[in-house]
């Protein structure tokens, strides 16, 4: 029985070379140009009888007139008794398994080591016939059952999740961006860097297509910026945005008076977004209007700021053609295209007035009526043991102390307040025209009367605590158009 003799590196054992010559016949000049000749394993015995042998072997092809260049040693190697090729070096072979190792080591996230038994048959062959490391380091790569080659989704450089079929993945890509395509749609991307690739991947990263769309299609909740509209509440925006009072103050804790909001404050609020957002381009044609142009005379029978409408303008009608830019459904953009009108606009004339104003019209803007703090805001408030609602804010101050017209105006209502307007005391309201309002409540005394002219900044009462109230101050109120809004939403 042949002896044993280890391999240097991976303990694998092999027969022991025999130590009969090779046959006579072996190198017939007559044999047609055969790609390998093999031997027995003598050349793993690592002795001075495998260099005299292949050098006889060399000798005699050359006698033969076979070019001895042609032919060279190498190694039929086998991975678990499958024979994949010949190679020149087992050293090479070796460090193939090292690099497969080191490969399988990063991707699994700890050492791995391959158990395959790795058999090497000592062969004489031609150049041509030997086959690349690279060939049996794949094959060797595939042979570990924790590492797949699969399809990898990657969603801005992070991996959703790996599964077998790259089809399957593109299908729900494509499910997702289609709800946001239509017939007019001329061009659809992820506005997410996303990408689909062939990789190696631990097998547990591989999910179910369903899996990893239920995680694509996901809403996540934002903040994002919000800014104040006229005559919006606190409450208002966090309903409107599907949140509750508590949870829009937790976003803002600047906002320490949720009554004291003004127009283009920014709040932060909670906006549901997708994970992959689409952005669409339409190529829409469609009939629109086309704008009139204003031309304006100066009057001076008007005051200035006043203006009418002496010839009322005209919209055109004109055939559009537009690229209109969506992100996620919603419309961002507009380029128009080309304009084809069908119908001319008429110019609207205006009559502007030049003549200089009085100080006791209406400048459009407000100023506050009384310094001081705030003790009730504008809404729901808890007072007198129940819960009411506001229609003003309260405005504390000292006894007596001047309240001001917000703005110029016709004084409509100076007295004390009876049936339904007896909490409000002594109580003036002021007409500052284009339907707004303003009413003064509460007041020690009045120092106008009904029908009176007045300017912004003037005198129109004092602070009392008359009718319905727990101390002195003043009730403060906005109407437009008879409709009670936040006064905050116009004070500066």
């Amino acid at each position: 029985m042949d002896e044993l003799l280890p391999y240097p590196k991976r303990g694998i054992y092999a027969p022991a070379p025999s130590r009969v010559k090779a046959p006579s016949g072996l190198l017939h000049p007559q044999l047609p140009k055969w790609k390998a000749i093999p031997f027995p394993n003598f050349m793993e015995r690592r002795n001075r009888l495998a260099p005299v042998v292949f050098l006889t072997v060399a000798l005699s092809l050359c006698a033969t007139g076979i070019l001895a260049a042609d032919f060279g040693p190498s190694y039929q190697v086998s991975v678990d008794g499958v024979e994949l090729g010949l190679v020149d070096s087992r050293q090479a072979v070796e460090a193939a398994i090292d690099r497969v190792e080191a490969r399988a080591s990063s991707i699994l996230g700890y050492t791995y080591t391959l158990d395959q038994q790795m058999d090497y048959t000592f062969h004489v062959s031609l150049q041509e016939d030997l086959i690349p490391i690279s060939q049996v380091e794949t094959y060797l790569f595939d042979q570990i059952g924790e590492v797949m080659k699969t399809s990898v989704l990657t969603v801005n450089g992070k991996m959703i999740g790996a599964a077998e079929s790259s089809e399957e993945l593109q299908a729900a890509l494509d499910s997702i961006m289609s709800a946001y395509v239509n017939e007019n749609t001329i061009s659809a991307e992820f506005a997410e860097n996303v990408s689909v690739t062939r990789e190696y991947t631990p097998t547990t990263d591989i999910k179910a297509v369903a899996d990893i769309y239920s995680v694509l299609t996901a809403n996540s909740i934002e903040q994002v910026d919000y800014k104040v509209q006229a005559g919006e509440t606190f409450s208002g925006i966090a309903n409107a945005h599907g949140m509750s009072v508590g949870e829009l103050q937790l976003l803002n804790p600047h906002v320490t008076d949720i009554s004291n909001i003004h127009v283009n404050d920014t709040l932060m609020i909670s906006q549901a977004v997708p994970f992959l957002s689409v952005q669409t381009v339409d190529n829409v044609t469609y009939n629109g209007p086309v704008a009139f142009e204003v031309e304006e005379v100066p009057d001076n029978s008007m005051y200035q700021g006043n203006s009418k409408v002496l010839t009322p303008g005209v919209e055109g009608e004109a055939i559009y053609n537009a690229d209109v830019t969506y992100y996620n459904g919603v419309e961002q953009e507009r380029s128009i295209l080309s304009v084809n009108v069908l119908t001319q606009p008429v110019t609207q004339v205006v009559a502007v007035g030049t003549m200089p104003r009085p100080k006791t019209m209406a400048t459009g803007s407000f100023i506050w009526p009384l310094r001081g703090s705030i003790t009730s805001g504008y809404g729901t408030r808890y007072i007198f043991g129940s819960y009411s609602y506001h229609s003003g804010i309260d405005i504390a101050g000292s006894y007596g102390a001047s309240i001001v017209a917000a703005d110029g105006g016709k004084v409509i209502f100076a007295g004390t307040g009876t049936g339904s307007s007896w909490s409000y005391g002594n109580y003036v309201v002021i007409d500052h025209e284009n339907g707004l309002q303003t009413l003064y409540a509460h007041c020690s005394s009045l120092c106008v009367s009904v029908g009176e002219r007045v300017y912004q900044g003037q005198t129109v009462a004092r602070v009392g605590s008359t009718g319905r109230s727990t101390g002195n101050h003043c009730h403060f109120q906005v109407k437009v158009n008879g409709t009670t809004v936040n006064p905050w939403s116009y004070l500066p």
